[in-house]
């Protein structure tokens, strides 16, 4: 007991000796010349050639900088689905203007790192680098963006990564879900898949590479965006080094929402993630609108979506809070939403574990909206129904401004604290700058939330349950309803 007395002394001493240290320690010259920096607002600007430049001098000791470009998935044809996958892995390939030893090696010596990402929308190339290196890792990121080679021989490296992304993909139950209930809910665009099927793995050659890029790699489709970079030096990279494809490139087709239904033809299913061959190594059954894979294990993962609204539109903004006051999902790292009304409505329904959320997919031209459910096989059926009634009940009015007040606090602070990070705010000025060819800042952003109402948030909540349903499932399905019986 006298040591446990001793310790806690100590470091009640210490704690103290901190504080005290802390009160009366000399400001540094550094603080005192950071507090004079002025703050500056995002800057955006467009080319004559149509490329958009966007910056924002966050005087961060790093710099970031991404070119976003209207190249994802979408865009991607039956000839060449998988494309963009293989795009991805090709970024540090040998360039007209270096090879891939050089910018492995010419990234690392400065201490920055070049990363490719790609959605069903947009890719996005970025490098980070300390800001006295921005010309170095510039160089690699105009070539591997604007004067790609594709070398053959170096092609043909591509497919043992491209199964082995597959492979760690498909131990995300999650991402086959989601995957699936894109396939299910649009016939077309945003129906094609993030990664590359199986089938296609090896197919893509030099030709088709290149013609990819020359019709989609256009200074009309991309953005170049920079974080604790000069806008000015932003704009000579464009004007000098982005501009050896101009024009609008080739115009993707409007995705078509698909819902609940029954397979007509055959048409109807290929149309579907790539082939009616592709779909079989992963289904059972491939209805209009829903896709279903039996697996075993005790947990069932359900999807039920309706079309929802496009971002930046203001409907977009009431799915926003609608999501927020059914459930987000966990506050709380690896917990649970335990004070939402899904998890209550499915409380009751499960003895098992399980979580329940509602789920808000916003894309430029639809949106998907609906709930999201893990549970015991035995309780599936339950908790989805019960998710759903939760819908219905806001559709009905039982939901109160002061629900709409806190779910729009909630999405609020979302918005703000996701913005305090350099992946997400680069992020959402490149994607606001590419579309709409101008940036909003998150601060005005949510100013607008003031203007979302209860009767908003019904009408959105109405969209839901009168519309046309996709669902994807995976588990044990044996208690899981179609989606035609919901």
């Amino acid at each position: 007991m006298r040591s446990v007395r001793r310790v806690n002394a100590a470091l009640t001493n210490l704690t103290a000796a901190r504080f005290y240290s802390a009160r009366h320690a000399p400001r540094s010259e550094f603080a005192a010349d950071a507090e004079k920096l002025p703050h500056q607002e995002p800057e955006v600007s467009k080319l004559p050639n149509g490329l958009v430049i966007a910056s924002l001098e966050n005087y961060s000791p790093t710099s970031k900088i991404g070119v976003f470009i209207k190249a994802g998935s979408r865009y991607e044809s039956s000839s060449n689905l998988g494309i963009t996958h293989a795009l991805r892995l090709a970024a540090n390939l040998t360039t007209k203007g270096v090879s891939s030893f050089k910018i492995t090696r010419g990234i690392e010596a400065v201490g920055g790192s070049l990363s490719v990402t790609s959605t069903r929308e947009n890719m996005i190339y970025t490098v980070e680098c300390m800001r006295d290196y921005v010309d170095t890792v510039m160089e690699y990121l105009i070539n591997v963006t604007a004067a790609q080679e594709f070398r053959p021989w170096e092609l043909s490296e591509l497919p043992p990564k491209l199964r082995l992304d597959n492979a760690v993909a498909s131990q995300n139950t999650q991402l086959g879900v989601l995957e699936n209930l894109h396939a299910a809910a649009y016939r077309n665009a945003l129906s094609n898949p993030l990664y590359c099927p199986d089938f296609m793995i090896g197919q893509h050659t030099t030709e088709q590479l290149h013609h990819f890029v020359q019709s989609n790699f256009t200074t009309g489709r991309m953005a170049l965006v920079g974080l604790g970079v000069s806008h000015s030096v932003l704009k000579q990279v464009g004007e000098h080094y982005l501009n050896m494809r101009s024009g609008t490139g080739v115009a993707g087709a409007p995705a078509k929402f698909r819902g609940g239904g029954h397979v007509t033809d055959e048409t109807d299913v290929t149309n579907m993630r790539g082939g009616l061959s592709y779909l079989r190594q992963f289904v059972n059954c491939v209805p209009t609108g829903e896709i279903r894979d039996q697996k075993s294990g005790p947990l069932v993962h359900a999807a039920v979506v309706a079309e929802s609204a496009a971002t930046g539109s203001p409907e977009a903004l009431a799915f926003g809070v609608l999501q927020q006051v059914l459930a987000a999902g966990p506050y709380v790292k690896r917990g649970s939403n335990v004070s939402s009304k899904l998890y209550q409505a499915a409380l009751k329904k499960n003895t098992g574990p399980f979580e329940v959320s509602a789920f808000n997919a916003s894309y430029s031209d639809s949106g998907l909206f609906g709930i999201y459910t893990i549970s015991q096989s035995a309780s599936a059926s339950d908790t989805i129904k019960a998710a759903l009634m939760e819908v219905q009940k806001v559709v009905e009015g039982i939901v109160t401004e002061a629900d709409v007040a806190q779910a729009k606090n909630q999405l609020r602070a979302k918005w703000l604290m996701d913005a305090e990070t350099s992946d997400v705010l680069l992020d959402e000025i490149g994607c606001q700058a590419l579309e709409t060819g101008t940036f909003v800042p998150i601060v005005d952003l949510v100013q607008r939330l003031n203007s979302v109402s209860v009767t908003d948030v019904v009408n959105a909540a109405k969209m839901f349950v009168s519309g046309k349903k996709s669902m994807a499932a995976s588990g044990n399905l044996a208690n899981t309803p179609f989606v035609d019986e919901l």
